[in-house]
């Protein structure tokens, strides 16, 4: 690359590394507050949050990518054409396609770390993401017990516990059970443990007192135990083997499962086979969000009342291709044998950088100094 060519893409990979930086920000704070307010609210702590956090960052990156790149591609455009700098390099003899090719590099690269992160992070990500939640849904001393508050594990039954001690030892604990249609039992222990076994969490409660209630007849009848084992496990419908979410696929597998793999999962093979070929198509679209965006701000580069009309044009040129997606999404991942309208959008993109070139190296040639003389 020659100097001008290092010039541009550093200019634009700062850029780049700007936008994208902020725009994770804020797409993640957005995304964090409820994700905060979910585990919190199942009583898990700031290490659990923040681990979640995490794994969620590669899927919020591969979003905003593209639009990083195409706001860098405009910046640097419009830059360049306020300081007169893409000025100098037509009138010097470079062509529009000349001046693009660092924006080709540009979109190059962009295409290589979205394609990192739609075939290898994001999938890698996503895994870890779903059996850690798979395993908080099955955190019963998390989701269940907790000191200090009445909670609500399901309808009908209501528990207690006044403290848990470093030991995992409960203190103080009320249990009462509602669920069936004619009794209502209460139980209270000064002790707790819970404890794991093969079919389920049990709640065994130490010198306690078991007071049942028959709504019909009114009968009370109260029994003291020394010990006493509850069964918690139907409390919490946790969830039995989980299914394997497409995001944390890998491509291969994606595009050769079978049919009743994908039935197995709980999806179609349609859906399996759009997203295979919505990886790859990802990675050749953003090539080319850049160039459509510097070619465009380029056919107003001599105008003396700003470049305003090419930047809303380049969104609007990139709006209609995002739209194009979602149709093209809406009928790949439901009939069989469609997934290749994945590639729509790149094609389509194609198409129009070729003819934003071409507007650009049509509408600015340099003028000869032998034709003004």
């Amino acid at each position: 690359m020659g100097r001008y060519d290092r010039y541009i893409l550093s200019q634009l990979l700062v850029l780049f590394s700007f936008f994208t930086i902020v725009l994770v920000s804020v797409y993640w704070v957005n995304r964090a507050v409820g994700l905060f307010d979910s585990l919190i609210s199942d009583g898990q702590n700031l290490r659990v949050f923040l681990e979640f956090s995490a794994l969620s960052l590669p899927q919020i990156i591969l979003l905003v990518l593209p639009v990083s790149a195409f706001v860098a591609a405009i910046y640097v455009t419009n830059r360049m054409i306020s300081d007169s700098e893409l000025v100098v390099m037509q009138t010097a003899g470079c062509s529009a396609m000349r001046l693009l090719r660092p924006v080709w590099i540009f979109g190059i690269i962009a295409g290589l770390l979205i394609a990192i992160l739609a075939h290898i992070l994001v999938p890698a990500a996503r895994a870890q993401f779903m059996d850690r939640s798979y395993e908080v849904s099955r955190d019963m001393t998390g989701r269940f017990l907790r000191e200090g508050q009445f909670i609500h594990p399901t309808e009908g039954v209501t528990v207690y516990i006044r403290a848990i001690t470093e030991l995992g030892e409960f203190r103080d604990v009320f249990l009462q059970d509602r669920s069936a249609a004619n009794t209502e039992i209460t139980y209270t222990a000064r002790r707790a443990l819970l404890v794991s076994t093969d079919e389920g969490p049990r709640l065994v409660m130490f010198e306690g007192v078991a007071q049942t209630i028959e709504r019909d007849s009114q009968r009370l009848s109260v029994v003291e135990f020394d010990d006493f084992t509850y069964d918690i496990a139907g409390l919490i419908q946790a969830p039995d083997d989980r299914h394997i979410s497409i995001r944390e696929m890998s491509t291969p597998d994606l595009l050769s499962a079978s049919r009743s793999f994908a039935e197995a999962q709980g999806t179609t093979l349609a859906a399996l086979r759009f997203e295979g070929n919505d990886r790859i198509a990802r990675s050749l679209f953003v090539i080319f969000v850049p160039v459509i965006a510097a070619a465009t701000l380029m056919l107003g580069a001599f105008s003396r009342f700003g470049i305003w009309p090419q930047i809303l044009l380049s969104i609007a040129l990139i709006v209609p291709l995002q739209m194009t997606w979602n149709g093209a999404e809406s009928i790949g991942s439901r009939q069989e044998g469609m997934a290749q309208l994945a590639y729509l959008q790149p094609a389509l993109a194609a198409m129009v950088a070729a003819i934003m070139i071409n507007l650009a190296m049509r509408g600015r040639r340099p003028r000869r100094q032998g034709a003004a003389a």
